[in-house]
């Protein structure tokens, strides 16, 4: 009778749009891509009510550093495209980005993957994803939610969020303000696209042009290919500063906001950055969207990245060393400006742009 019982409530309440099936059975499908993310810290089982990590080899002079992101309407197109195990690469090493640079290394992630109808295959590629980028980095997948929303999520939609905890010394935290000078050097590092940013304006710029007919649906379908590449990861390049003995100022990573936003973060407030235009080749697919969106320039830098994705704030004699260094070989990188002086307020109007002629 309990069966019966059961099985009535859980028509019931599939019919109001929730799968109880569906989500046992996303759980099942993503268990092992979950359990080939772990590391020798975690002490928890996969299934159970919290990740447990071992916390055994920090001391006094620790700091955990955490961050929680998504990866916006990115998952949008992605959904439309069916493209699900790249956002899951996408949303760790968008995560991961966001701790290194201040001088911690990731320790363990947490996913959320919500949809207005469950649909545990596409569930498992997202997680899929994100255990492929957290083996990379060397970080335990320690646990997540999966939710099924419908009303909330429009069917065919899933929105994706992770949060990664990372650990730093405190005597190695970044940015270290108090170091920084004027004429201190910004080192650009090449970007993989736009990461995870800009992307309304993306979907708006690409649907526009093919419904008007000015790109077909073969142009449409490789500018579709190039915007949905993964986000890369900083990591291997920053742990590979330490190998060359150059210790970074400060880092930067060049996310929602541009160069505008970001770059202001980890100025002291009486100094800021001058960038010079033509320093770096901007990648063809940013001038494409630039044109297709009919942004001004400066627009352009704070909506994407332009190609530059994380910036290293060094002295000069560091700066040769990483342009010079064959353990970056293979590495695009590029002087794009310095740091000057500027007034006392912060934000975007500490960020200039010059012409290099």
């Amino acid at each position: 009778m309990a069966s019966t019982t059961s099985g009535v409530a859980a028509d019931k309440y599939r019919a109001a749009g929730v799968d109880i099936d569906a989500g046992n059975h996303a759980v099942n499908l993503l268990a092992e891509s979950v359990s080939s993310a772990r590391t020798p810290e975690v002490l928890s089982k996969t299934g159970s009510f919290a990740g447990l990590y071992s916390a055994a080899g920090l001391n006094a002079e620790s700091v955990l550093v955490a961050s929680t992101d998504g990866v916006g309407t990115k998952a949008a197109l992605a959904a439309q495209h069916g493209r699900w195990r790249q956002i899951g690469v996408d949303l760790v090493n968008h995560c991961v980005g966001d701790v290194i640079v201040h001088g911690a290394r990731p320790l363990f992630f947490l996913d959320y993957v919500a949809m207005g109808q469950l649909v545990p295959e596409v569930v498992a590629e997202v997680v899929a994803g994100i255990a492929e980028a957290c083996r990379a980095a060397e970080c335990a997948l320690l646990g997540g939610e999966t939710a099924e929303m419908p009303g909330v999520y429009s069917q065919g939609s899933v929105d994706v969020v992770g949060t990664v905890v990372g650990v730093a010394q405190k005597e190695q935290l970044l940015p270290r303000t108090d170091a920084i000078r004027v004429g201190d050097l910004l080192v650009g590092v090449a970007s993989s696209g736009p990461h995870t940013n800009g992307y309304s304006l993306i979907r708006a710029s690409l649907q526009k042009h093919l419904d008007t007919g000015r790109i077909n649906k073969v142009t449409y379908q490789a500018l579709v290919d190039d915007v949905l590449t993964p986000h890369r990861s900083y990591l291997p390049f920053v742990a590979k500063l330490s190998e060359i003995g150059v210790e970074p100022k400060a880092l930067a990573h060049i996310t929602g906001g541009g160069f505008f936003d970001n770059l202001p973060r980890v100025l002291p407030p009486h100094l800021g950055v001058q960038i010079e235009l033509g320093s770096w080749p901007v990648p063809e697919l940013f001038t494409t969207l630039v044109n297709m969106a009919e942004l001004d320039e400066l627009e352009a830098f704070r909506v994407w990245n332009m190609g530059v994705g994380l910036v290293v704030v060094v002295d000069q004699t560091a700066a040769e060393a990483l342009m010079e260094s064959d353990v970056l070989a293979g590495e695009e990188l590029n002087i794009i400006g310095a740091v000057v002086n500027r007034g006392d307020s912060t934000g975007p109007e500490s960020v200039h742009f010059k012409l290099n002629n």
